[in-house]
């Protein structure tokens, strides 16, 4: 994911907010549940959120925690933290999905917290933040192998929570605002905004994914490669 810090509406936070990119054959969107689809990048936030800033995926630029809280069939890719680039070596076991944004925004409803007054922000406020911030991306693309891939998907999530440990990637920007840390919690209501793609496994080998986004408005932007290794697995 490519998570970018913002400010929303005022020289103060409102909120904890990110932005963030994250990722063969294309699996459509269509053809899952509603349900399933529309949580689908809520649930790719909390895995993100939940995974403390020394091993976090996010602010990786080799690779090395790429398998950090991946489990079962689908694994999540990411982009990097407030943009930038990265050159990333990845094993993947074989018969896995992939799943990432292109590019997504997280808004947390965080009262008393970096720069959030002691009031809630409505969900409404927090849709319309993520949504002002992917409505102004331009120049995305992703390329598989040299294969440009374009079966995105806009996917605005429901409502959820987001369970933080003590060391969490809002820690950098809020300390360095002068605003503080953010304590380990359980914060909601959350939304999530993003363009997504879901890729069917790739074939036991090496391959390039290439992902970059943009909001120039907001001085995002994002290039990150990926040199991923498909292992085989054994079935006996």
């Amino acid at each position: 994911m490519n998570h970018r810090f913002n400010e929303i509406g005022s020289k103060r936070n409102c909120c904890l907010s990110l932005a963030a990119i994250g990722m063969g054959l294309f699996l459509p969107f269509h053809a899952a549940r509603a349900d399933d689809r529309n949580s689908a990048g809520a649930q790719w936030q909390q895995w993100s959120l939940s995974i403390p800033t020394a091993v976090n995926p996010t602010l990786d630029p080799t690779g090395q925690n790429c398998m950090v809280g991946q489990s079962d069939s689908v694994w999540y890719l990411a982009g990097m933290f407030g943009g930038g680039s990265a050159v990333r070596n990845c094993s993947i076991p074989e018969g896995t999905t992939l799943f990432f944004p292109v590019i997504n925004s997280v808004n947390v409803n965080a009262p008393n917290v970096c720069g959030q007054g002691p009031a809630n922000v409505s969900v409404k406020d927090l849709r319309a933040a993520s949504a002002a911030f992917i409505n102004g991306a331009s120049n995305l693309s992703v390329d598989l192998d040299g294969r440009g891939i374009h079966n995105w998907d806009r996917i605005q999530s429901p409502v959820f929570a987001v369970a933080l440990p003590e060391s969490n990637i809002f820690d950098p920007p809020c300390v360095g605002a002068g605003l503080g840390n953010v304590p380990a919690g359980v914060f909601s209501p959350a939304v999530d905004d993003g363009i997504y793609v879901k890729l069917g496994p790739l074939s036991v080998g090496t391959h390039r994914l290439h992902i970059h986004a943009e909001n120039r408005s907001q001085g995002f932007v994002l290039d990150v490669t990926y040199n991923l290794v498909i292992v085989p697995v054994s079935s006996r």
